[in-house]
């Protein structure tokens, strides 16, 4: 019984493996968005801003709409942060002694990933958009459009690690559910272990030592051969 596995996690209790850990697909693809978040809040809040040689003003680059700039640095940086809590979720998951806590946190993991996938979609979507729409001329040292491309390829690759968590995360839905190791009352082994005694009872009140069960009575009808063989008349 030491593979039994609830939402992909063994039984509470297990002392925390940081290289298996590091090694899980979902480990690895959150790691990846994460680095993604970051490109992409430094691309924009770093260079996605230029002004014109005769003017003070800064305009974003993305055809000067302050809303394409602002959508990526907002993205950028709750993507961050959403990835450094289910990091952090993922490392807490194993400890989760209740069943019905791990399938809320799997669920949970499943919405949220296909949300940033969309938003990134969506992002994407409006970057690029606006990018095709910039005049070049705003930049005539094309000085901001590499770090401008790499905040559109980052969104684009985004899309799809996203997506990923999303399809590790139903799997663990799924392997959850069709499980049959586990009930939805599992509670931590070592919480039980000082309470029942476990899945057999008695029966009766019969005592190991003696020669009868239940109550006692069997011992009285047992055969001990001194009556001998007793003849039938007909």
């Amino acid at each position: 019984m030491e593979g039994m596995q609830a939402y992909g996690a063994g039984k509470a209790g297990g002392a925390f493996d940081p290289v298996t850990f590091f090694q899980q697909p979902q480990t690895i693809l959150r790691i990846v968005s994460w680095l993604f978040s970051i490109v992409i809040f430094a691309c924009i809040a770093n260079e996605g801003y230029i002004n014109r040689p005769n003017e003070v003003q800064e305009y974003c680059i993305f055809n000067q709409n302050q809303n394409a700039c602002n959508y990526g640095v907002f993205m950028g940086s709750m993507a961050f942060l959403c990835c450094l809590a289910f990091l952090a979720l993922d490392v807490y998951f194993p400890q989760i002694s209740s069943v019905k806590d791990r399938k809320k946190a799997v669920l949970a993991d499943i919405g949220v990933s296909a949300f940033w996938s969309f938003m990134w979609f969506v992002g994407f979507c409006f970057l690029a958009n606006q990018w095709q729409a910039t005049n070049q001329d705003d930049d005539p040292l094309r000085e901001r459009g590499d770090a401008a491309r790499a905040a559109i390829t980052f969104s684009f690759f985004s899309i799809f690690t996203w997506a990923g968590l999303g399809f590790l995360g139903y799997q663990r839905y799924k392997l959850g559910s069709d499980s049959a190791l586990f009930s939805q009352e599992y509670t931590d082994p070592s919480q039980d272990a000082a309470g029942g005694s476990g899945p057999y009872t008695s029966f009766g009140n019969d005592d190991p030592e003696s020669g009868g069960g239940g109550n006692g009575q069997a011992g009285d009808s047992v055969f001990d051969g001194t009556t001998g063989y007793q003849r039938q008349d007909y």
